[in-house]
């Protein structure tokens, strides 16, 4: 596991080239949450569900399955390799309010194991390294 890309299980600040990914809806009510936390700390705008937003990107997990939300994380991981000057930190997306296990949701990211600017969840790196 690598130790320097683990998102801290609580952030609480973040460095100018940081960015925090969270779990959101698709009509962005950031109510609960990581969505709540980056909402008021971190940019995420009130009534958008996707993408960059202030200092947050959102990855909407409230939709459905998880091949729902696949294609959302697909995007982000693309998006975040077209900007290596920024480190993503990825909380546990969709494993709060949305009910979903690490299990479900980590391989998804299987994509970020080479991307050095994105930093996952012990629990999902786990899971990733059973898997992979």
């Amino acid at each position: 596991m690598n130790n320097k890309r683990i998102t801290n299980d609580y952030i609480l600040s973040l460095r100018p080239d940081e960015v925090f990914v969270f779990g959101s809806n698709l009509a962005g009510l950031h109510g609960g949450g990581a969505a709540r936390a980056a909402y008021d700390k971190f940019g995420a705008v009130w009534g958008q569900g996707v993408g960059m937003q202030g200092q947050s990107y959102a990855i909407p997990t409230m939709q459905g399955g998880v091949e729902t939300i696949a294609p959302y994380v697909d995007e982000f991981i693309e998006y975040a390799g077209n900007h290596p000057e920024k480190r993503f930190l990825i909380t546990e997306i969709g494993c709060g309010i949305a009910g979903f296990r690490p299990e479900e949701i980590a391989p998804l990211f299987t994509g970020a194991i080479g991307i050095e600017n994105i930093s996952l969840p012990r629990r999902f790196w786990e899971v990733l390294e059973r898997t992979v």
